[in-house]
């Protein structure tokens, strides 16, 4: 199935440090800092294309022409709270970014996407967006987050994920055909509780060393 909206970042690096990060017996503390590596990587394409502008500068040699990023600040915008791991990566690469933050749960029985928590750094308008979170799985989530960031009518929009699946593409794609996705892996399918095959379970459990309650 073709997802011409969605870049698949597939680094051996990254396909590597994806493949342990997919072990049930990696630690912790391995699966975060793996993240934030892949992370990296992915945010390294994410933000190819930012707007620069000339600068004229002085090297200890000589006098020379070099390049800034040019207009508002970045913005990134995890989802909490599994988002959070990804945050760290892209900080890594633009510490001046300004964070905003979304909650969002998902219902045990429709699956859909219920905000708790919303916040954001005023003034969207015209800057550049990256929503994130680490499962692109139903899209429900995604969906209604870059839906509530919208409102605010952001220059630019795309959302970064580890891991995504076709149901979850085919529903972002439905709802939000402009924007773009960038991932390490499209895996194979959703499972009947709506969880990634063949993934890696629950990231934000993996990451913050936790476990689900039913």
């Amino acid at each position: 199935m073709d997802f011409p909206n969605c870049t698949v970042v597939d680094h051996p690096l990254v396909k590597h440090k994806l493949t342990v990060m997919r072990r049930t017996d990696t630690s912790t503390a391995s699966f975060r800092a793996l993240l934030e590596e892949i992370s990296l990587m992915l945010g390294y394409e994410a933000l190819r294309d930012l707007k620069l502008r000339e600068e004229e500068i002085e090297t200890p040699m000589a006098r020379t022409t070099g390049w800034a990023l040019d207009g508002k600040k970045l913005v990134l915008v995890p989802i909490l709270r599994a988002g959070q791991g990804i945050l760290d990566g892209l900080l890594q690469l633009v510490p001046s970014a300004r964070v905003g933050h979304i909650g969002l749960y998902r219902d045990p029985e429709s699956l859909g996407a219920v905000e708790y928590y919303y916040r954001v750094p005023a003034n969207l308008e015209d800057r550049d967006v990256i929503v994130c979170d680490p499962m692109l799985a139903t899209g429900n989530s995604a969906v209604a987050a870059l839906q509530r960031v919208k409102r605010s009518r952001p220059g630019s929009l795309r959302f970064v994920c580890l891991l995504a699946c076709p149901e979850g593409l085919t529903n972002l794609r439905e709802h939000h055909p402009d924007v773009r996705v960038f991932t390490a892996a499209i895996d194979e399918k959703l499972d009947s509780h709506g969880y990634i095959l063949p993934g890696l379970g629950d990231a934000g459990d993996r990451l913050f060393g936790t476990k689900s309650v039913d």
